[in-house]
């Protein structure tokens, strides 16, 4: 028996329907999408601007005209960005008596700090990273959190090697502080926290690592604070191993 068209018109209008449907929901999401990268640029060029201004550590007077003439538009449309900024939170103002003063908040030097980050990336980075730092004298837990059976295991499995009992700590270079933004943004290899003795041990990432060409890897925490000093584990007493002291210059070839 051939099937007629009239005989498959239901199927086919449900086909239609559907792919009505998508095409709509597709279309409000390439929107969206569109929407969502249209405002990431208008906030990252008015945060630019005021930044270069001085916004980034002091309040720096600037109208509304004088933002729009720098970002090339209107003095409405400079306003409206201005008040979005501030719903973001990305800077606070400060109404005076003649003139209107802006600074950027944790959050607008934090939006500045991933689009530079990123411009790293493309220019500078490829599978590794250089940090330059100068060993120091840490506070004598590195020892005691690394020894723990439950570390120990998933570093052997993970990183191929059964830390000594310490880390070496290094205090990076002013030059090379932004970099670790971009290490801490980095996936790297996740050891998982655990409970024990009634304690909590959160979750430690750690990204290999070579120093001299021995192997070792950086240990952060998972939810770290901002800090200019990183943890290295080595299988070796680094300190021993390389003759390093207090001061010593040291380079940690990391792999991204």
């Amino acid at each position: 028996m051939v099937v007629g068209f009239s005989d498959n018109q239901p199927y086919l209008f449900i086909v239609i329907n559907q792919i009505n449907t998508i095409y709509k929901k597709s279309g409000r999401f390439i929107t969206y999408f569109l929407h969502l990268v249209s405002v990431e640029e208008k906030y990252t060029s008015a945060l630019k601007k005021i930044a270069l201004l001085g916004g980034m550590t002091d309040y720096v007077a600037i109208s509304s005209r004088e933002l729009g003439d720098a970002l090339d538009m209107s003095q409405q449309s400079a306003s409206k960005r201005i008040l979005e900024l501030l719903d973001g939170k990305y800077i606070v103002r400060d109404l005076g008596a003649r003139r209107q003063r802006i600074k950027l908040t944790e959050n607008g030097v934090n939006w500045l700090k991933n689009e530079y980050n990123e411009y790293r990336r493309i220019f500078e980075l490829t599978d590794h990273m250089t940090l330059k730092g100068r060993v120091t004298t840490g506070m004598g837990q590195g020892g005691y959190y690394i020894s723990q059976p439950q570390y120990v295991e998933q570093f052997e499995k993970t990183l191929g090697f059964r830390p000594f009992e310490g880390t070496l700590n290094i205090v990076i270079d002013k030059e090379d502080v932004g970099k670790l933004d971009v290490l801490r943004g980095s996936a790297g290899h996740l050891i998982r926290g655990f409970e024990a003795d009634g304690r909590s041990f959160g979750n430690v990432i750690a990204h290999k690592a070579k120093i001299k060409n021995i192997d070792c890897a950086i240990v952060m925490p998972e939810r770290s604070h901002y800090s200019d000093v990183v943890e290295v584990v080595c299988q070796y007493h680094l300190r021993r191993t390389l003759s390093l002291k207090d001061r010593d210059s040291v380079e940690v070839r990391i792999e991204i």
